[in-house]
């Protein structure tokens, strides 16, 4: 449980003696960098963070992408409260000790603002034990979670919260974070001279895969401890943030295979229909240190995209096998990627449903709202009845489900999406 210690002495010793990555964390939005989507310029919830209106929020994003500065800079404008707690290591009785201490700030006009780390962690006796203080406003509640909160918050705290979605850094941001380390004097590494190569810079940012945290982290073990040159400049160059990275960075690697590129070839490999390629591609990915999750999502959704009608258990296999990553991790899980990506390989396959839905998509977007027939109205009062709702609709059972009815509105009668049937969309 920590709190927020504004006294000048504490906050200069807590600089000295933490990582780069907490040294370095921006105190305004101004200083934020990544998530414009969100709090850039005119969005709502920097209107709200500016107004001090902030709501419970859950912020659901990939590691290092800046849930918890968000979180503490809504804290540091808003002059609330703050305690930090982790889901890993606290519990109930510390929630208590919270709420006691939130109740008493309160009497006095103050608000507290409750950030719970990786609050999916939490069970669901624990979020219960939350929700009456977030509900009467004891607390504003803000969590963060790298899974989704549909699954893994409970939904009646859910529902009493805004979610936000943060994007994984681009290497943009990444680089801008890192080179903000590297001349900042006071919180950086400005101080100690350091000389690193543009391939080095941009290396870093690219294998850091959005998580600023885990950029700053490489770069401060580099600086810790490369060689000094004639100079007395720390130098460093791209072999030294590969042994700083401690992990596998090749397919990450621009001058190599990048991470997208494997994605991609992966995904056709199976859409050819090749077991043997897309199980290589896969074994690249695990291999290289890719998170089973990402590669299980993205077969989820090849099952829809690529398999479809022509298989219906596909997208039943495909959700196993994130279940079951998610509850074993690796390396036991990467047979269980293994079975699916072979299994989707070798499906029949069919793009009818994905062709279908973009092109109810383009109209959808594109024409004018049309509204729904009167016959297929629901009519739960007299006066729609008496208005013609659901008049003359034909109940499917009493016709053998073989009755003659329009269900699509006027402009679009006839329209045909789905072209089941006629081969033009089967990839055999």
């Amino acid at each position: 449980m920590i709190g927020i210690d504004k006294s000048k002495n504490s906050k200069d010793k807590d600089d000295k003696m933490a990582p780069l990555a907490d040294r370095l964390r921006p105190e305004n939005l101004a200083d934020f960098v990544g998530q414009a989507d969100i709090v850039g310029e005119g969005k709502l919830l920097r209107k709200l963070i500016e107004q001090d209106e902030t709501p419970s929020l859950i912020f659901w994003g990939p590691p290092g992408s800046g849930k918890t500065t968000l979180a503490k800079i809504i804290a540091r404008m808003s002059g609330a409260g703050f305690v930090a707690f982790s889901a890993v290591t606290s519990g109930v009785a510390e929630l208590r000790a919270v709420i006691k201490e939130a109740a008493a700030r309160l009497k006095e006009g103050k608000r507290t603002i409750l950030f719970i780390d990786e609050i999916h962690r939490w069970s669901k006796s624990q979020q219960d034990a939350l929700l009456p203080h977030v509900e009467d406003g004891t607390v504003t509640l803000i969590g963060a979670t790298t899974e989704n909160p549909s699954f893994e918050v409970n939904s009646a705290l859910l529902s009493r919260c805004r979610v936000f979605v943060l994007k994984q850094l681009d290497e943009e941001a990444i680089k801008l974070i890192l080179q903000r380390a590297l001349t900042d004097k006071k919180k950086g590494l400005g101080a100690l001279t350091v000389k690193i190569s543009d391939e080095a810079l941009d290396f870093l940012a690219t294998v850091a895969n959005g998580d600023a945290r885990n950029a700053l982290n490489a770069l401060e073990l580099a600086a810790k401890t490369g060689a000094k040159n004639k100079k007395g400049e720390i130098v460093i160059e791209k072999d030294l943030i590969k042994e700083s990275l401690q992990k596998s960075y090749l397919m990450y690697d621009k001058g190599g295979e990048e991470h997208y590129n494997i994605i991609s070839a992966l995904h056709k490999s199976m859409r050819g229909s090749d077991a043997d390629a897309a199980l290589y591609w896969l074994g690249r990915m695990l291999e290289g240190g890719e998170d089973p999750l990402y590669v299980a999502r993205r077969l989820i959704r090849f099952a829809s995209e690529d398999v479809g009608l022509a298989n219906s258990q596909a997208l039943t296999q495909a959700v196993a096998g994130y279940q079951a990553c998610h509850y074993i991790g690796m390396p036991e899980c990467e047979v269980v990627l293994a079975q699916v990506v072979v299994y989707l390989a070798k499906c029949k396959k069919s793009n009818e449903l994905y062709e279908a839905y973009g092109e109810v998509q383009r109209d959808a977007r594109e024409m004018v709202n049309e509204p729904v027939p009167f016959h297929l109205r629901n009519a739960p009062t007299k006066l729609m009845k008496d208005l013609g709702y659901g008049r003359g609709y034909k109940y499917s059972p009493n016709f053998g489900y073989q009755e003659e009815q329009e269900y699509l509105p006027e402009r679009l009668k006839g329209k045909k999406y789905l072209r089941g049937g006629d081969g033009k969309n089967d990839k055999k």
